[in-house]
């Protein structure tokens, strides 16, 4: 490993260390940036590094109160003329036809993770004091990372389009090193790195969404073959990593007979056909058990920048995996989820069981249920038990139910409501939930589409009535007002993102695990007070939002509310506003926030 350390007095040399990277000097606001690289080598033999651009007087201010931090790192993409499809290149901003000025902002930047001071009450609350660049690789789609982060863990960060996973070291933050980085060449079974779950041994578990990296036959390290249709196709794997993104094993995610041909197309078309393209995976490791959920085959969204030719290349499935042998996760269950009241045969694109996005598993001892939801479906499912040989799945919540609570003019219809991130809180009692919204013209001309934001369920009566629970949504006014039953879950509360702006809202999100004691240092709680969202997807599927992270406000009953102290530096604006002309790294223009993660460093946290 090597470090090297200098310090500017300007933000220009550091936007030089960018990789082929052109840039124009840099405004006042980050004319005190402190450099540093750290560098490992790869499995091909190149270096790779991570550059903290740590802004002196930002991290000064921040800490005038004497008080220790709390963070929050942004897994962020530069933006530029490839993210847009082409019939729109005129309209991204920075576009080679903006004029000479902003030239620099059309052509690939560093990709980077934003450390902002997410301490209440701070001096620099909502300030970026260090983007750290990620190196010699660009467009590297930066994707998600771990859903929550605890004392020693590894940040897992993935690379949508690069198909690589960094494993940063955050022990010392705001200063980040690069412990690892698992490259294309290995992890050959498949590609397209969406999530991660961390196991409590510093190991953790990714879905790769897409297929092997070449078309044709591959042998995966349970000894099976899988044919598949390559990169970015199917069929998708689980990784497990090391501590330093070294690959331990892989394992498919197809089962050997193929998944139900009329419900689940590939492009090109396989001999098999398969809906394995996992997406969200969370375990239980007291159980045994993992659980995957299939979203796309993700060359049609990340890709081609038209609209997929079949709805059917999104899944309505959800994994089940035996992960008793940690090394070696074994396919048990392929679960196909159910359609709805709503749902409508003439199009099944936004039928309750399409596109599996995420799921997200209960945490007390006792409990054995599941959630899982759909993104152009727009429903919540769950199941008691993931330990079952067959779980079975029943549609619990529809996210038109609260929609209203975003927006009064927003119509009832959960279709196509883009809702990405849910996920249980730590005591089993709430469901979060965000929702991008539904864009304008998705049934029609004259659809005006849906303002989008947070929502909050009351799930305790659905969790503690186990395997005898009675909720289900059989019905249109079920739908759209709420279970009839007495377990089902209630909107506990909701907050809009972007209000009036339908399709605005919020993609992906993470809850706040962290309490400052009266003793100065943090700890973990199982009763989170905040949630951080970030409104972007992927640009070239249409969905690009508006590129602000903002904070969330929850309450002991679940109410949701907009934090308005926490605001953009230069804009103040409410909301950190990634589009914006100047980084501590450099001026790179815009960038694209995916996900986000609450930190704190070793040294300010209690085991």
């Amino acid at each position: 490993m090597k470090s090297r350390y200098r310090r500017l007095s300007t933000g220009l040399g550091a936007a030089l260390l960018a990789v082929g990277a052109v840039t124009l000097p840099v405004q006042d606001a980050y004319a005190d940036v402190e450099v540093s690289t750290h560098s490992i080598k790869g499995a091909d033999g190149k270096d790779y590094t991570v550059t903290n651009h740590l802004v002196t007087s930002a991290l000064e201010k921040s800490r005038s109160d004497g008080k220790r931090k709390e963070w929050l790192l942004v897994w962020a993409g530069d933006e530029n003329i490839a993210d847009t499809a082409v019939p729109k290149v005129r309209d991204l901003p920075g576009s080679l036809t903006g004029g000479i000025g902003d030239v620099a902002d059309s052509l690939p930047g560093p990709d980077f993770l934003a450390v902002i001071d997410a301490t209440p009450g701070s001096p620099g609350y909502g300030e970026v004091v260090n983007t750290i660049t990620v190196g010699p690789l660009v467009e590297n789609e930066p994707h998600h990372m771990q859903y929550v982060w605890h004392k020693g863990d590894t940040i897992y960060a993935g690379a949508l389009f690069g198909a690589a996973t960094y494993a940063f070291d955050v022990t010392a933050l705001p200063s980040v090193k690069l412990k690892g980085i698992s490259l294309p060449s290995q992890t050959l079974g498949g590609s397209v790195p969406d999530a991660y779950w961390v196991l409590k041994d510093g190991t953790a578990y990714a879905t790769y969404m897409g297929g092997p990296v070449a078309p044709g036959p591959y042998r995966y390290d349970d000894g099976s073959v899988h044919i598949g249709n390559g990169f970015a196709g199917s069929p998708g794997e689980v990784v497990r990593f090391d501590e330093n993104a070294k690959v331990l094993s892989q394992s498919p995610a197809a089962t050997p007979g193929g998944d139900n041909e009329k419900l689940c197309a590939n492009l090109p078309r396989l001999g098999q056909p398969t809906c394995a393209n996992p997406h969200g995976i969370q375990a239980r490791e007291d159980l045994n058990t993992l659980v995957t959920a299939d979203y796309v085959e993700p060359r049609n969204i990340i890709l081609d920048p038209v609209k997929a030719p079949s709805p059917y290349l999104r899944r309505p499935t959800v994994r089940t995996w035996d992960i008793s042998d940690r090394n070696h996760p074994k396919l048990k269950a392929v679960s196909y989820l159910p359609d709805g009241p709503r749902a409508d045969p003439n199009d099944p694109l936004h039928q309750e069981s399409r596109a599996v996005m995420e799921t997200t598993v209960t945490n007390l001892p006792g409990h054995k249920g599941a959630f899982a939801q759909t993104m152009q479906g727009g429903a919540v499912f769950y199941t008691p038990d993931i330990t079952a040989a067959e779980p079975q799945w029943r549609q619990v919540f529809d996210d038109g139910t609260a929609a209203p609570g975003f927006d009064a003019a927003n119509d009832r219809n959960g279709g196509s409501s883009n809702g990405g991130w849910i996920q249980t809180s730590p005591d089993d009692r709430f469901l979060y939930r965000a929702i991008q919204g539904r864009q304008p013209g998705t049934f029609g001309a004259d659809d005006p589409g849906t303002t989008g934001g947070v929502y909050v369920l009351d799930i305790s009566k659905l969790v503690a009535a186990g395997t005898d629970y009675r909720c289900s949504i059989d019905t249109k006014q079920e739908a759209e007002h709420g279970g009839a039953e007495a377990d089902c879950p209630t909107l506990a509360g909701a907050t809009p993102i972007n209000p009036g702006q339908p399709g605005a809202g919020p993609h992906w999100g993470a809850y706040d695990n962290f309490v400052l004691d009266d003793d100065g240092y943090y700890r973990e709680t199982q009763q989170p007070r905040r949630l951080a969202v970030s409104n972007y997807f992927v640009a070239r599927s249409g969905l690009d939002g508006d590129h602000k992270v903002n904070l969330v406000h929850l309450g002991p009953d679940g109410k949701v509310s907009l934090d308005e102290d926490f605001r953009d530096e230069v804009t103040g604006e409410v909301g950190v506003n990634f589009n914006r002309k100047t980084w501590p790294h450099g001026q790179f223009g815009n960038a694209k926030p995916h996900s986000e993660l609450f930190v704190v460093a070793d040294e300010d946290l209690k085991g």
